[in-house]
């Protein structure tokens, strides 16, 4: 199973890294959208975790196009604001995960999220 993060904080891609692969998933990076669609069209991806901000970029544009073109793809929103994200976000996505976050609380939700993506698939 394989999770990308999406995030432009360094510390938090490797927090989500070496926790998840203690897990047993395989974990991709990305600092940027850009390098989110590289490794979307290069690997095979089950759960992405997706900041709202990464930098100057929206979160949301690779959370509508994820919907739009790969929506058995499941996204987590990771949030370090309530202000923002709006209901509608929240619908968008499969989960939200507000930062700072607990590592079983991360464990939880992409295991939850991983188990629903193998069962659209079958």
């Amino acid at each position: 199973m394989s999770v990308l993060v999406v995030d432009d904080d360094a510390a938090i891609r490797l927090l989500c890294k070496v926790n998840l692969e203690l897990d047993g998933y395989r974990v991709a990076e990305a600092a940027s959208l850009g390098e989110a669609r590289s490794v979307l069209g290069s690997e095979p991806v089950e759960v992405v975790l997706l900041d709202l901000n990464i930098g100057s970029e929206r979160g949301l544009d690779l959370l509508g196009e994820l919907r739009r073109d790969r929506p058995e793809v499941a996204v987590a929103l990771l949030t370090g604001s309530s202000q923002e994200r709006s209901p509608t976000d929240e619908a968008a996505a499969d989960a939200v995960i507000p930062k700072p976050f607990e590592l079983d609380e991360l464990g939880r939700t992409v295991r939850r999220l991983a188990e629903g993506s193998s069962r659209a698939r079958v």
